[in-house]
């Protein structure tokens, strides 16, 4: 079975499939949507960009199709907004006039929405842990008629100190349920979820989760300190496509944006300090093109699907060989070829190497010349000398 017109579904989902242009199944979707369809549960591991999140709408629209919309019968917990949001819009495309809206209970915007939904009865709650367990507590939230609870990267919702708030939304559901639980990683915390919440799940493990995608190409420049931003110049300088930017701190993703559009660069930025219309508003001016640059904390790191980014650069090098796997997981996706670079200075060339030990991996050192990072300054002190900066247009900054 290789075609999403082989799996069992509707005359109308399969239409809808075929209007999103959504034709070859991938193997995490070819492996957990049929047992899904059968109404077994399902633990699904997989490299981040592999299709997750069609492997669980589409039991998930299929049982909609069925029930009526008079309560709520599915619900799908995902760890940040920009996750949800997307998972929203994806359920919105395949979803048929008769079937229900769904209610996206998220944090950083008014609840008024959010309650109106819950207490309409949408037939699929879509949300983060924390502003659901909020609404519950306030007794605005019904879920005793769930028929599927669906963890979407579970173990970054525990890394995210969600698990209290699990375990209370998931007491107040039926224990007669079907939970379907994707991650990128089985640690033990999220092996315990699996232990006390899911019956005989199907175990669907593709690959190894601790190694980046065979589409990626690795590289990485090992600097002296102060160097970064003109290797960064120069790298984007010579990049053609959209390129994702991690940083490790709020306030540093804040100054490299602010240095990167006194540069010319048309860059935003996100990241957790930001309200939810600064994050909507940098996030869809990447996905559309208006952004060559998006600077971001590991916040972005998973979860955030943008088609076609062509350059992921870690600015600073991540603490944890999970967090490196998700950071270079945003480019080369769903087979598509992309590239990913690390800038490290000092200390972190050790980080580095310890990454590499960690994950059995060996990167790429490319070699960048004293004279090339002193040509890309004098051309940045140039340009900034003959012209007059003025104050630029706030939406730069995301």
């Amino acid at each position: 079975m290789t075609t999403f017109s082989q799996l069992p579904l509707s005359s109308v989902l399969q239409q809808k499939l075929a209007a999103a242009q959504f034709t070859n199944l991938t193997p995490i979707q070819e492996r957990a949507i049929p047992p899904a369809l059968e109404g077994r549960d399902v633990i699904g591991t997989a490299q981040t960009g592999t299709g997750k999140t069609l492997a669980f709408l589409i039991p998930l629209i299929e049982t909609l199709q069925r029930e009526p919309a008079r309560h709520t019968i599915a619900l799908v917990l995902l760890p940040t907004r920009e996750l949800a949001m997307q998972v929203h819009e994806q359920y919105e495309q395949l979803r048929t006039k008769a079937m229900p809206k769904a209610a996206l209970v998220i944090g950083g915007v008014s609840e008024r929405a959010q309650i109106q939904g819950l207490r309409a009865g949408s037939g699929l709650v879509i949300a983060t842990p924390g502003r659901l367990q909020d609404l519950m507590t306030r007794r605005f939230a019904n879920l005793n008629q769930i028929k599927i609870l669906v963890l979407d990267e579970a173990d970054r919702m525990l890394d995210m100190g969600f698990l209290p708030a699990i375990r209370r939304i998931i007491s107040a559901l039926p224990a007669q349920r079907q939970t379907l639980c994707f991650s990128a990683t089985l640690e033990q915390s999220v092996a315990g979820l699996v232990h006390d919440y899911m019956r005989d799940p199907v175990r669907v493990a593709l690959g190894s989760v601790l190694k980046p995608a065979e589409s990626v190409q690795l590289k990485a420049y090992e600097v002296r300190p102060g160097e970064k931003l003109e290797v960064l110049r120069q790298l984007l300088d010579s990049e053609k496509g959209q390129t994702l930017i991690f940083t490790r701190t709020k306030r540093g993703a804040d100054r490299l944006v602010k240095e990167l559009a006194r540069d010319g660069f048309s860059a935003s930025v996100i990241h957790g300090d930001r309200s939810q219309s600064q994050r909507n508003g940098a996030l869809s001016g990447f996905q559309e093109g208006r952004f060559q640059v998006l600077v971001a904390t590991d916040i972005a790191s998973r979860g955030l699907h943008v088609d076609d980014v062509a350059h992921v650069i870690n600015y600073d090098v991540p603490k944890m060989a999970e967090d490196f796997i998700h950071r270079v997981g945003r480019t080369g996706r769903a087979g598509l070829q992309g590239c990913a670079t690390t800038l490290c200075a000092g200390a972190e060339v050790l980080e580095l190497r310890n990454i590499e030990r960690a994950l059995k991996l060996r990167i790429e050192r490319v070699q960048i010349t004293a004279s090339a990072v002193d040509v890309s300054r004098r051309i940045i002190q140039n340009t900034l000398a003959s012209r007059t900066l003025t104050a630029l247009p706030g939406e730069v900054f995301g």
